[in-house]
């Protein structure tokens, strides 16, 4: 009853109403951090908006489809989580709030993402996995500090070559979309470290060997034909890798070996700036 009779609330602009909502928060809390996640809430209570030191703001799996334009007063904001909602559309004022360096809007319905995203030239981590993203936004890759992205579980078939401007990025998560070949450009980006294709439609590797950075490739549950060549000391996972040797030819055909290993995903938690 509880958890229905916030539902209700929520649409309820009254200041008695939103401080129900809020449980009593009035003042700005000591950690500089507030947590509205799992609250059914359809709209974000403005009283929010006027903790102008507020540092991380977490809003996940609620009911949103929109933020007030009051959001642009957290000018201090570095942690915005948005993920298990129901935005269709990045709100606009999300770009305005230039101290981001995590946003995490994963599990939404986005089928795009605003031009306007260029403006947040401090995020450093980008979750954007389990939308209806049939293709990267090429706005992504002028977010030049970028380190983590988390794209996987959408409709991807390719990457834009422009990725390749993204210097800092170390990780990149694809797993769960259409990829039939290996993104080329990632051949193009020796700072890669960790690169996460499982679950998609790749029936070839290219070698992956001439990538320095390269710690972790994840392959698995592709129709390869192939385990990806990798530098010593890379890790591989997915079938024929260090755990299994590649297959054997005879008489031209291909003896299958299947690798019990579960692949790796990424972290459930969610990370802090560094």
């Amino acid at each position: 009853m509880g958890n229905s009779l916030k539902a209700i609330l929520a649409f309820v602009p009254s200041t008695k109403c939103q401080k129900y909502l809020l449980e009593d928060l009035e003042e700005m809390p000591v950690d500089k951090m507030v947590d509205l996640s799992g609250r059914q809430m359809r709209r974000l209570p403005v009283h929010i908006c006027s903790f102008r030191e507020l540092v991380k703001l977490y809003l996940s799996d609620n009911n949103l489809n929109h933020l007030p334009p009051e959001l642009e007063q957290l000018q201090n904001l570095q942690i915005l989580a948005l993920d298990f909602n129901n935005f269709k559309a990045l709100p606009l004022v999300v770009c305005t709030l230039k101290q981001l360096c995590i946003l995490y809007l994963g599990n939404n319905k986005l089928c795009s993402l605003p031009l306007e995203l260029r403006l947040l030239q401090n995020l450093k981590t980008l979750w954007i996995e389990s939308n209806c993203l049939q293709y990267l936004p090429e706005v992504v890759c002028e977010l030049s500090l970028l380190k983590t992205l988390h794209a996987g579980s959408n409709a991807l078939r390719a990457l834009p070559p422009q990725l390749q401007g993204l210097q800092e990025l170390r990780t990149i998560w694809l797993s769960g979309n259409l990829l039939s070949e290996f993104p080329p450009v990632l051949l193009d980006m020796p700072f890669l470290e960790v690169i996460d294709v499982d679950r998609n439609s790749i029936q070839f590797f290219p070698s992956l060997a001439h990538l320095p950075g390269l710690k972790l490739v994840i392959y698995d549950h592709n129709p390869c034909r192939n385990a990806p060549k990798v530098a010593k000391g890379v890790r591989r996972v997915g079938r024929w890798s260090e755990e299994t040797p590649e297959p054997r030819k005879r008489s031209g055909a291909v003896i299958a070996i299947t690798l019990d290993e579960k692949p790796l995903l990424p972290p459930a938690t969610k990370p802090e700036p560094e």
